[in-house]
């Protein structure tokens, strides 16, 4: 008996060759576009305003395929042109973070260079998912929807996702364990009111209030919420890009695969959590059409004010921002 063989070109969500585009080819785009060809997720077009950079990163990337046993292709440019089809859009470029400063100082330089980016990058692939990296990450989350005119579940921010593994890591780290045993939940902003959440961590299913003394906890919790400034202080020049660019290609490869995961990411609420009109780290199921819903955890009455309270601060930055873009 013969089997029939769908022909691809009758699905239009069939596509052999996913685009992802990259802008800013710094640590954190270069990394990502790593991450994405190695793992055989898509084809990865890499742009910077600084000619030669994507160019030279998109080049090393490529002498390495054979090594790496993948044919896909990096292709650096600093013509918008070139990234046209894109199934998904990331903003990386930015300027980072020097020690002694916040997230949010970086807002106004950088709010203004993602705004662009996002409207040069989205005339060329206006069907494309919108994916946001760079800080402050909710309040451009924001920014960069408004600039793109896409619907809200197509635009999301890193964020809970990189600060759950950070409290993953420190869990693991502190208990001696493998981090595969362990599950972590953060929600709320990408800064300093981020909401680690203890009860719903665990430790192979134990939850990790049986493994360590609160003392512990809140230790754990602390150094989750200053894990970026702990890394910028190390580092004096820059800040991390490993985990996030890993965090970030998580969230593509779930998009790309149709993986629909669980995971925590700055997305636009419309009443969820009592929250509306504001992008915050909250659990999603990830898939092709990106957001595709927000799960409602049952949180206590603290853990409740403080998401709150997260969100509340996005929102005034937010706004913030936006009258100084229109100054």
């Amino acid at each position: 008996m013969s089997r029939v063989i769908p022909n691809a070109t009758q699905d239009s969500t069939f596509n052999p060759s996913p685009q992802v585009t990259v802008i800013g080819a710094g640590n954190v785009g270069g990394t990502l576009a790593q991450r994405i060809v190695e793992r055989n997720i898509a084809d990865v077009v890499l742009l910077d305003v600084v000619s030669g950079r994507p160019q030279g990163v998109a080049l090393d990337l490529m002498e390495a395929r054979g090594l790496e046993g993948h044919d896909r292709s990096v292709r650096g440019t600093i013509d918008y042109g070139d990234t046209a089809g894109s199934s998904i859009v990331v903003i990386t470029a930015g300027l980072p973070r020097k020690p002694g400063m916040s997230r949010d100082d970086l807002t106004k330089t950088n709010a203004q260079i993602v705004v662009e980016a996002v409207k040069q990058a989205i005339a060329q692939s206006p069907n494309a998912l919108l994916l946001v990296v760079t800080n402050p990450l909710d309040v451009l989350t924001y920014l960069a929807w408004e600039a793109s005119g896409l619907p809200p579940e197509r635009v999301m921010g890193m964020a809970g996702i990189l600060d759950s593994s950070r409290f993953q890591t420190f869990i693991a780290l502190e208990l001696g364990v493998s981090s595969r045993d362990v599950d972590a939940m953060v929600l709320g902003s990408h800064g300093d009111l981020m909401v680690p959440l203890p009860r719903y961590s665990s430790v192979n299913g134990i939850p990790i209030a049986q493994l360590l003394d609160a003392a512990t906890i809140d230790r754990l919790v602390e150094r989750t919420r200053n894990g970026g400034a702990e890394i910028v202080e190390l580092m004096q020049t820059g800040g991390a890009y490993y985990a996030p660019a890993s965090s970030t290609c998580a969230m593509i490869e779930a998009i790309v695969q149709n993986r629909s995961r669980l995971l925590p990411v700055a997305a636009y609420l419309t009443g969820q959590y009592g929250l509306t009109d504001v992008f915050i780290g909250v659990p999603t199921r990830l898939g092709r059409s990106g957001v595709e819903s927000v799960l409602e955890l049952e949180l206590l009455p603290a853990e409740l004010e403080a998401l709150h309270q997260s969100a509340e601060a996005v929102r005034q930055r937010t706004q913030a921002a936006r009258e100084r873009l229109g100054e």
